[in-house]
């Protein structure tokens, strides 16, 4: 079975997650910043990563994307739709916040097109395809150990910003609807931001959940 662990990380505390089996292998999830911190995190665990995941390219959850990959010699993985997000100021919001230009130095050297159940490391999971916080967001379903990656799509009482470009609120409830609310509702969900939380309990308490009750 997989476990998951956190390290919430940067300005803003944006949540980098290590999936990992059994053996150490290890799925890096949304390395956002101090990559020094991450690193060092990995090595203590004596985790071996065999990918970079990315739920969405917003400038929280890549910062620390390059050191990563160049200290354990790995791939990163992103939705087609955000290929140029790495790369692109703009586009990552890092230009819009003050946050500093050129977070990484290159493109992702994977792009997710096919959702559904892919292997990486002896670790299965599924990909699902979530826009509305931006327009090429994913979430990682993790049926063995029963919970999701699921970045900046829901939170504890709160679901994902969408006024930013390429944002949309109706898209985003749809996709939750579709790809979340559709899992069995015990399910943990390990959010871009903020504790961890159950579908159950964000079907009973959310506010923007009324629909699903």
């Amino acid at each position: 079975m997989v476990k998951v662990a956190a390290l919430p990380v940067g300005r803003i505390q944006a949540n980098t997650y290590a999936v990992y089996n059994e053996e150490g292998k290890a799925l890096i999830i949304d390395p956002g910043a101090e990559a020094d911190r991450i690193i060092d995190w990995i090595n203590v665990n004596g985790w071996e990563p065999q990918a970079v995941l990315l739920t969405h390219g917003h400038y929280d959850h890549i910062g620390a994307v390059d050191a990563i990959r160049d200290a354990f010699g790995i791939d990163a993985y992103i939705h087609t739709k955000e290929a140029d997000f790495l790369t692109d100021a703009t586009l990552n919001l890092s230009g819009l916040t003050g946050s500093g230009q050129g977070l990484t130095q290159r493109s992702a050297e994977r792009n997710w097109l096919e959702m559904g159940k892919k292997i990486i490391g002896d670790i299965p999971f599924k990909v699902a395809f979530t826009p509305g916080h931006s327009p090429g967001h994913v979430i990682y379903i993790f049926e063995d150990g029963e919970f999701v990656i699921n970045g900046d799509t829901v939170f504890q009482g709160s679901v994902g910003r969408t006024d930013f470009p390429g944002g949309s609120h109706e898209e985003l409830m749809a996709r939750i609807e579709k790809e979340i609310i559709s899992l069995p509702h015990h399910y943990r969900l390990y959010s871009g931001h903020g504790p961890v939380t159950t579908i159950a309990q964000e079907i009973q308490t959310n506010p923007f959940f009324g629909k699903f009750r």
